[in-house]
């Protein structure tokens, strides 16, 4: 199968990551993130602790990217 991604529109672009990551989540269960994603989790975790930055909702959040994308 052969995609040409020029001509995917970037809705699809990212419906097929999130189908691809899914896939790697359910089938690659010992699939570990690098060691830079700790950092930058330990960063953020800081920033919340100091009122610097906020959760949004799962759902509202890709309904957001959705919508900025179409």
């Amino acid at each position: 199968m052969s995609f040409r991604l020029e001509k995917m529109t970037t809705k699809d672009k990212l419906k097929a990551m999130e189908i691809l990551w899914d896939d790697i989540c359910r089938n690659l269960p010992d699939f570990s993130s690098p060691a830079w994603h700790e950092n930058i989790l330990n960063e953020r975790e800081q920033n919340l602790r100091e009122g610097k930055d906020k959760f949004v909702d799962w759902d509202q959040a890709k309904k957001d990217i959705w919508t900025s994308v179409q």
